[in-house]
Order: structure tokens, then C-alpha cells, then sequence
């Protein structure tokens, strides 16, 4: 099986897993609008994937269309065995790769010593890849990491702690390096930072040098408040890595990749707000049909609010529509109260 990330052309800028976010009718959209260069799904837990009650609710997760390729499943979970039986779905399934979330800090996710509680286990961390490489079928396995737990204390660290990269937990980079990952990941903020701080893209540049320190092939891509693609551009080129991930940056901006990927324009026209709120409409009718309630799965409609946030911002009378739209069920409403305020 061929490993898509040696294909890739540099810098690669692709859109981060975010859970309620990113499912299979988002993707569409930015598929058609602005198409990264990979795609992620939202993270699936390996231990749901690996009982046959519990996948069925979490399959809605893992759909995708041929369209959103390269495509990679982003599991999570600390049980081997249950690694290799979702690493095998997900070879059944099609993907293209699979990731192993390692840096998640939600606290449901660690208690399972999953997510970021890995970092704190380095052995667990090796078995799990292993699993996933030996049971993938020849998929590439990659993961998605942060730059260490805890930020240590000048007390702890002692001198170290004037270094600028005592933030940085090199023997977690360098386990993660050892094990023949296509790519990594590196969420530049440590666990207990969560998103409270700026990102240390300035620890970038010594996470690549241990990879080339090592000799090992592993793609590097960094992850945090990266706004645009020329930002992402920028950082690889000031940082070495080869590639970047961008999450927050997608809200409200199905275009965001546009320029970086289609030789083609992009269908969005400049057409103002009318065409952001035509997109989002069409996104709402998109997740309805994809994924709102049975037999299509079940995702509460309540998901697909939080983008109107994002779409719904900027403009005169932008707070009183968002106000509007909040207390709609479904994507008819939304659909006529758009309406109506374009004919205003």
C-alpha cells in the first residue's frame, strides 16, 4: 500500500481534527470550497471501534466521500488490542492513513490514559503505535502530539529553565520519532497550557533538528494560531518543518485553503456576506441530510450552531440574525430566516 505522505508537495497545510467541527458535512464544504491537502476525521475511540455495540454509534464519525482524499481516521485509546482491531477498520474502511491522537486534554479522554496522558507514558505510547503499524495493513500511521505535560518549574529545571526550549520534552519527540511514523504532529503548547498561552513556534526549529539528529524520515508538521496560509507558509519557512495544521483559522472560512491547493479559483465569488450566508445554508442542509437523526446517525442539530458564530459575524445586523439563528431546529427555518434578511 502506497504511504500518500511521500506524494505531498511542501509546505503541507492541512486542516485539523476537531471534534463536532470537522465531521463529514464540514469537510464537504471545504472540499468543494477550499480543499486542503489532507483531510482528518474527527478523533473515534478505539475501544468504541473495537465493540460491535458501541461502533455503531460512532461509525457517523468515520464517513467520508471520495472527494476528501487523502483522507486519514484519528483514533484515540490506550488498549493494544482494541488499537489494532480499529487500525484494521480503518484499512477496511478505505482510509487512506491513520493517526493516533496523543495530545487531546480533555480530562474523559486522559482518564481512559489516552489523549495526552500518553506523554506520561512513553512504553504505552511505542506499544500503541506498534499495534497500529502491524495491524493497518501497510497504512501510514502518524500522530498528533503536544510538546510535553507539564511546563516544568525554574525550581525543577533549574538552569535549564533560561533555555529556550525547556518547554520542550525532547525524549517524548525523540520516542515518538523512533517509532517510523510517516508524520507527527506537534501541537506547540504543553498539556496544562491547554490553549492559554501562544504557541512555542519558536521550539519548532529544535523539534527538527532532532529528527534530522536521528536520520529518521518522519514528516514534521506544527499545530497553533496559525491564521492563514500565508501565515502557515511563513512558519515553515522560518522553522524548517515541512508542513502545518490549522484549526481555528477554518471557522467561518469554508475558502480558507483555496489559494494553497486549486489551480482553479474558488467557487466563493467576493460576493460579500449574501454568498457566506448562501454557503451556510448550504452547509446546514448538508449536515441535516448527512448526519441529522436516523437513519443518517443522529447528530443534534445543536452542532451545527456553533458555526453560525462564525459565519454570522462582521456585519450591520450580524448579532440580531445570530440571535435569530441560534433558536432555530432545523435547516428549513434557517434557511427562510437567511432569506429574509438578504431581501432586506
Amino acid at each position: 500500500m502506497k504511504n500518500f505522505w511521500q506524494k505531498l508537495k511542501k509546505p503541507i497545510l492541512c486542516l485539523a481534527p476537531m471534534a463536532d467541527v470537522t465531521d463529514c458535512a464540514f469537510r464537504q464544504i471545504i472540499a468543494k470550497y477550499g480543499k486542503p491537502d489532507i483531510f482528518w476525521t474527527e478523533f473515534v475511540s478505539a475501544d468504541g471501534l473495537a465493540h460491535s455495540i458501541a461502533r455503531e454509534k460512532l461509525l457517523i464519525d468515520l464517513k467520508y466521500g471520495e472527494n476528501e482524499r487523502p483522507i486519514v481516521a484519528q483514533v484515540f485509546g490506550s488498549n493494544v488490542e482494541n488499537i489494532r482491531t480499529a487500525s484494521a477498520l480503518c484499512r477496511e474502511f478505505g482510509f487512506d492513513g491513520i493517526d493516533i491522537n496523543m495530545g487531546c486534554p480533555d480530562k474523559a479522554v486522559e482518564k481512559q490514559c489516552s489523549g495526552a496522558a500518553m506523554i506520561k507514558n512513553p512504553k504505552l505510547a511505542r506499544e500503541v503505535i506498534r499495534a497500529a503499524i502491524e495491524s493497518g495493513g501497510g497504512l501510514p500511521i502518524s500522530v498528533k502530539t503536544r510538546i510535553g505535560y507539564n511546563p516544568p518549574t525554574p525550581k525543577s529545571f533549574g538552569r535549564a529553565s533560561k533555555n529556550e526550549n525547556y518547554l520542550l520534552d525532547e525524549e517524548w519527540i525523540k520516542t515518538l520519532l523512533g517509532e517510523n511514523l510517516a508524520a507527527l504532529t506537534v501541537h506547540l503548547r504543553t498539556r496544562k497550557e491547554m490553549s492559554d498561552v501562544p504557541a512555542h513556534w519558536d521550539l519548532m526549529k529544535r523539534i527538527v533538528e532532532i529528527r534530522d539528529e536521528m536520520g529518521v524520515d518522519t514528516l514534521i508538521l506544527g499545530n497553533g494560531d496559525i491564521v492563514s496560509t500565508d501565515d502557515a507558509r511563513r512558519k515553515c519557512l522560518e522553522t524548517g518543518c515541512d508542513g502545518v495544521m490549522l484549526g481555528r483559522a477554518i471557522f467561518g472560512n469554508p475558502w480558507l485553503f483555496a489559494k494553497h491547493t486549486s489551480p482553479q479559483p474558488s467557487p466563493y465569488k467576493g460576493e460579500g456576506v449574501k454568498h457566506k450566508l448562501e454557503v451556510m445554508v448550504e452547509h446546514t442542509k448538508l449536515f441535516e441530510k448527512m448526519l441529522g437523526g436516523p437513519p443518517a446517525g443522529g447528530k443534534n442539530f445543536a452542532t451545527m450552531k456553533k458555526h453560525y458564530k462564525a459565519y454570522v459575524n462582521g456585519f450591520d445586523g450580524a448579532k440580531e440574525l445570530r440571535m435569530k439563528l441560534m433558536e432555530t431546529e432545523n435547516a428549513s427555518q434557517v434557511e427562510e430566516i437567511v432569506r429574509e434578511f438578504i431581501a432586506l
